[in-house]
């Protein structure tokens, strides 16, 4: 596993024409490319042009792996095991929404390739925005030549705790160009 210090993006292209690219910053999909049914090539998943925009306050997770938790949880506290477990309130001062004040779509992951794939991993300490237990997230990420994109999460914890992951990428399947009025 190679420490992350600066920002790595990984590019796939497959025979069909499709590519994909993702960056080690949130373990964002930055750009899925598809060519139409006339051969037109488009990028169809909605990003920022540069770092600086999935850095932003606003950003509304882009193409991130958000968690530890994906979604809301009420009031920022949920029951385990008999106890109630007091989490970061990040949304209108009183949800808890995709992992807190500092989900995992704002930490710049560890990565290694097998062949094709490549994986990315962090390590979230105990109590960090109040869960419970280190949790190691693991994604695998893989563009196969039937354009399928893969992309498969594990999470390892050393204490029982809410664990809910997933890729927060929009799309437009007319491209970005629809998108300019």
């Amino acid at each position: 596993i190679k420490k992350q210090e600066e920002i790595t993006r990984f590019t796939w292209q497959n025979a069909s024409g499709m590519s994909v690219q993702l960056i080690t910053y949130g373990a964002i999909i930055t750009s899925i490319k598809v060519p139409d049914r006339t051969g037109q090539t488009a990028d169809v998943v909605l990003g920022f042009d540069d770092i600086s925009g999935y850095r932003k306050a606003n950003n509304p997770y882009f193409g991130a792996l958000v968690g530890r938790v994906a979604n809301r949880i009420a009031r920022g506290q949920f029951i385990l095991n008999g106890e109630v477990i007091n989490v970061a309130k990040n949304w209108n001062n009183k949800h808890a929404l995709h992992g807190g004040n500092v989900g995992f779509d704002k930490f710049n992951f560890n990565y290694y390739t097998r062949g094709n794939a490549v994986y990315l991993t962090h390590l979230n300490p105990d109590k960090w925005e109040g869960y419970p237990g280190d949790c190691l997230v693991t994604v695998r990420c893989e563009l196969l030549n039937d354009s399928s994109l893969t992309m498969d999460f594990t999470a390892t914890t050393t204490k029982p705790t809410a664990v809910n992951l997933t890729n927060h990428s929009y799309f437009n399947l007319a491209g970005h160009v629809s998108m300019i009025a």
